[in-house]
């Protein structure tokens, strides 16, 4: 019993969540909770989650960049953004995020930390893809949703076919490991060069459903709105 008593910090932070309370505070009463439960003083509780933000220190530079955006998109970054691709003449919404799509795929195969649903799709390609639809389109909640589903896809996408054609990258030491105690020999270059023909299949295939969106997206309607040349 005293084994599955020291998940009861689970249920605490099941708990409080729903119950929406504040989340630093629950987590750190489910913290100490399960310390107690599991025999632990508070002197030992404080030395184990002290313990364990120096080694996850570096993981905390990830909210920095959060506090950037933010205060980029309070002084108008989206706004900004969106203006300068209403400017350039055949710019579409499917095109922008199959171009970030393809740049994100090809950082992806280079192992560059470029891209993320909040340092780029939210703040940037979304609000470029908004301005460029608005040109020729009355964009409709449904319609805006459609566009949000397709941005953030398409940095699933690159990153998911891209990571694996870098030979050393997380993903393909996993599946070689796998393979290796499942009794088959594989080198993460042969996982890497077959990732490769999957994702070039990828971007054949999102040329596709980006041609195909960007017809579904101007169905139904064209936006009024006069276009500065």
């Amino acid at each position: 019993m005293g084994e599955y008593l020291v998940l009861i910090g689970i249920v605490i932070i099941v708990v409080g969540f729903v119950l929406k309370l504040d989340v630093i505070s629950v987590v750190l009463i489910a913290g100490l909770v399960t310390g107690f439960a599991g025999g632990k003083n508070v002197i030992e509780i404080l030395d184990i989650i002290g313990k364990g933000f120096v080694n996850n220190r570096y993981m905390s530079l990830f909210f920095l960049t959060l506090v950037a955006i933010g205060i980029m998109e309070r002084y108008g970054l989206k706004e900004k953004a969106a203006d300068g691709i209403r400017k350039i003449r055949g710019a579409s919404a499917g095109l922008i995020i199959w171009i970030y799509l393809f740049i994100r795929w090809v950082a992806a195969a280079f192992s560059i930390r470029l891209g993320g649903h909040v340092q780029f799709v939210r703040p940037l390609i979304l609000p470029m893809a908004e301005g460029a639809a608005s040109k020729t389109v009355d964009l409709t909640e449904t319609k805006l949703q459609d566009l949000k589903a397709l941005a953030g896809a398409s940095e699933n996408y690159g990153n998911f076919f891209g990571q694996n054609i870098f030979p050393v990258s997380s993903g393909v030491l996993l599946i070689v490991t796998t393979l290796k105690e499942q009794g088959y020999t594989i080198t993460g270059t042969e996982v890497a060069y077959y990732s490769i023909f999957t994702g070039v299949a990828m971007i054949l295939l999102s040329v596709v459903q980006c041609f195909l969106f960007e017809r579904k997206l101007r169905k139904g309607g064209t936006a009024n709105v006069k276009v500065d040349k």
